[in-house]
């Protein structure tokens, strides 16, 4: 499977700039973060993607927008492949709120406030990569599927840090990481 990170968000762009959590709550794209989706979807026109899943966060689902336009393709909203809540980009919309700005899209998998109310653990977003890693290792077309994520989702899936818009491969079936760094 392939799993791409969001493009820019507006708490990315503060965020780097000042290392201070500006509290931007389920922030939006950048005009940078749509440039980066738009490439992403250009990248993976050819990669065979049959399948998108996506995190509620409003950053992942406009990241997923251009890809599921240019391929056709449905976008599965799928909370467990959310973000580390740990900022406060990291508190979503509710399902409501995204049903409405998304009516193309079925949040009814969702509760109305999907995502933690309190810092998640780091044991908390591995043990749902986890869980992902068995569940998408139990289909037989894995490897057909797009995840459109997060830096913390991804980390913990793959060992790696990825930059906002960027993608790699990930094979479910292999063995998780054995260690995560989260502050180099």
């Amino acid at each position: 499977m392939i799993l791409l990170r969001h493009g820019q968000s507006e708490f990315n762009l503060l965020f780097t700039a000042t290392r201070k959590d500006p509290g931007i709550p389920d922030p939006k794209l950048t005009q940078l973060g749509h440039e980066q989706a738009d490439s992403a979807a250009s990248a993976l026109a050819n990669e065979g993607i049959r399948r998108i899943i996506c995190s509620p966060y409003t950053r992942a689902l406009q990241t997923a927008a251009p890809v599921a336009r240019a391929l056709g393709l449905p976008v599965f909203v799928n909370p467990v492949v959310r973000e580390r809540y740990a900022f406060s980009c990291d508190i979503g919309s509710p399902r409501m709120d995204l049903a409405l700005a998304w009516p193309d899209l079925d949040f009814a998998v969702i509760p109305e406030i999907w995502w933690p109310t309190i810092e998640e653990p780091e044991a908390g977003i591995i043990d749902r990569a986890s869980l992902f890693r068995a569940e998408m290792s139990a289909l037989p077309d894995w490897s057909d599927t797009l995840v459109v994520s997060h830096w913390g989702f991804i980390l913990s899936m793959t060992g790696k840090s990825v930059m906002n818009g960027q993608w790699m491969r990930c094979d479910p079936t292999a063995s998780a990481p054995t260690e995560i760094v989260w502050r180099p």
